[in-house]
């Protein structure tokens, strides 16, 4: 846990001059005075991986310049530990993604990014949360290719592995023939029917190793990994929306969110996108960078 305190600088001159204005003023007054200059302090919480851990810093970080005092609680846990410990007080915000965050309090989310974000708003807000714009920068479920094969065959989006897929090997995760955003999805949305499948893992690295080795043709994995970019895959476009809208999304308690955090956190959520976590996360996961020097870096090189 890093915890940063904001500093307040005042001038010998400033604070005479302070000195001087409370000359005949009330202690209450003078009291009052401060706290309206006094900006909230924020406990900032991240789940338990990389990417989670640089989203948590850029949203954090973006405060801090502002004057606010930002504990960071990265690494906290699953969903499972990070959302109870927002509904009692124990951390007041964190991004999160939309469709698993909606999912998580419902049972079910959508493709459609709006819908998804309302519905998660008319969840959250009986529980003091709110929930701020949702970005571009997407995290989800996605069929990855190599640039051999997106060549090969003139693959740009998953409807186009319509007319190759009976010559293609899918791999994913063991359960994928069961549920609803793999075979069964691929089939019922795309009309997908391939050679064979091969059980892996969930985008993991068999799933990677795999399609790099030429095991597989085609495998499950998610949309932000680093391994996209390190390795070279290419990811195909779901144009038809077969996965759930999992967006990035800050959420905070209610109380906490002023209109300078949610005009803030709202403008860097519109300049952040997918390709920045790929390339954030390859920067994380394959090269070890620092996820707060990313943070800082990414701030930068977009004007905040």
């Amino acid at each position: 846990m890093r915890i940063h305190r904001a500093r307040l600088v005042a001038s010998a001159a400033l604070v005479l001059a302070l000195l001087a204005g409370a000359c005949g003023s009330s202690g209450k007054s003078s009291s009052s005075s401060t706290t309206t200059q006094k900006k909230e302090a924020i406990t900032l919480a991240g789940l338990n991986f990389s990417e989670s851990s640089i989203l948590t810093d850029i949203y954090g970080k973006a405060l801090q310049a502002k004057g606010y005092t930002v504990t960071f609680k990265a690494n906290l846990g699953s969903r499972e530990v990070v959302e109870p410990a927002l509904l009692n007080g124990e951390v007041d915000a964190y991004p999160t993604y939309a469709a698993t965050e909606l999912t998580f309090l419902k049972g079910t989310a959508t493709p459609d990014v709006q819908q998804t974000v309302t519905a998660l708003r008319d969840a959250y807000a009986p529980k003091g949360v709110s929930v701020l714009d949702a970005s571009p920068a997407l995290d989800a479920n996605a069929y990855a290719v190599t640039k051999a094969t997106a060549d090969r065959y003139h693959l740009t989006k998953m409807s186009d592995l319509a007319a190759v897929a009976s010559q293609l090997t899918l791999g994913g995760p063991p359960e994928c023939p069961i549920r609803p955003f793999c075979q069964p999805g691929l089939e019922k949305t795309y009309g997908l029917k391939f050679k064979s499948f091969k059980a892996l893992d969930a985008g993991g690295p068999l799933s990677k190793a795999a399609l790099s080795n030429g095991d597989v043709d085609v495998a499950l994995i998610f949309s932000s990994d680093g391994a996209v970019q390190a390795r070279n895959f290419v990811i195909l476009q779901d144009d038809k929306h077969l996965q759930d809208a999992d967006n990035v999304v800050p959420i905070i308690r209610t109380p906490k969110l002023t209109n300078e955090i949610k005009d803030l956190w709202n403008s860097i959520s519109a300049k952040l996108t997918t390709a920045d976590l790929v390339s954030m996360n390859k920067s994380a996961d394959i090269d070890k960078a620092d996820p707060d020097v990313l943070a800082a870096t990414w701030l930068k090189d977009h004007g905040f």
